[in-house]
Order: C-alpha cells, then sequence, then structure tokens
C-alpha cells in the first residue's frame, strides 16, 4: 500500500490507500495500473446517501484527466449514521506516479446536499520516489 490520507469534512470522513498492480501494467507501453479502496464513514448522526462522485487524475507528465457520474461502482449507497462504505477501485496512467483528488456530492436524510471533499492521495509504483 502507497498511500493513506483521511479528510474530516461535514462529520463524514473519507480515507483512500491506493496500490500499484504490477501483474496488470505493461511499463514498456506506459500503462501503469492502480487500484485504490475508498472508505467513507459516516460520523454524523442522520443516513446520508452518496449521490455522485468527481475525480482529477493527474499523471507525472501533467496530463489530467476527470471522471464524473453517478455513484461509485455502481451503486448510490446510503450510509447509516455510524456505519461505514468501502469499494475499491482504479485507473490506468501513462507514468508509474501521479495522484488522484476529488469530491463526492451527498444527501442526508433531511434532504440536504452536501459535498464532500476526498483528500489528494499519491498513487506511486514501489520505490519510484527513493
Amino acid at each position: 500500500m502507497n498511500d493513506n490520507q483521511v479528510a474530516r469534512v461535514a462529520d463524514i470522513d473519507v480515507s483512500v490507500v491506493s496500490d500499484y498492480l504490477a501483474q496488470q501494467s505493461i511499463e514498456a507501453e506506459q500503462q501503469f495500473v492502480f487500484s485504490y479502496t475508498v472508505t467513507v464513514t459516516n460520523n454524523s448522526d442522520e443516513t446520508v446517501q452518496l449521490l455522485s462522485r468527481y475525480w482529477l487524475i493527474t499523471d507525472a507528465n501533467g496530463e489530467s484527466s476527470t471522471v464524473a457520474g453517478e455513484g461509485v461502482i455502481g451503486q448510490q449507497p446510503f450510509i447509516k449514521a455510524g456505519q461505514n462504505f468501502t469499494y475499491t477501485s482504479g485507473c490506468v496512467l501513462k507514468s508509474p506516479l501521479g495522484n488522484m483528488q476529488g469530491h463526492y456530492q451527498m444527501q442526508r436524510k433531511s434532504a440536504k446536499l452536501v459535498q464532500v471533499e476526498i483528500p489528494l492521495f499519491r498513487l506511486a509504483k514501489p520505490n519510484i520516489l527513493n
């Protein structure tokens, strides 16, 4: 595991752990595959629903791309007070180093919409920074 960041926003914690997937990467073709596991913890006193996501993905060449859409991994999960939701997804970079950041749009049971920031986290092939 390469990186672990936690951000607390509006009583909702987002933690991310990233990993380099050497067995799926093709370095000769500049395809570096990473997974990231996100845990969203609802520390508020009401249920929230994760409605949408926005990601900004940047590689070491300075190339950026964005991903936006409904939910995560095909779901728009409800996260009860005191509970968490964890999922794993992935991305492919053209360099062995990069980063991701973004936000989720969530709706509280009270119908209030909130934006929860996803902290910047690194995607890095092991020992690339040594």
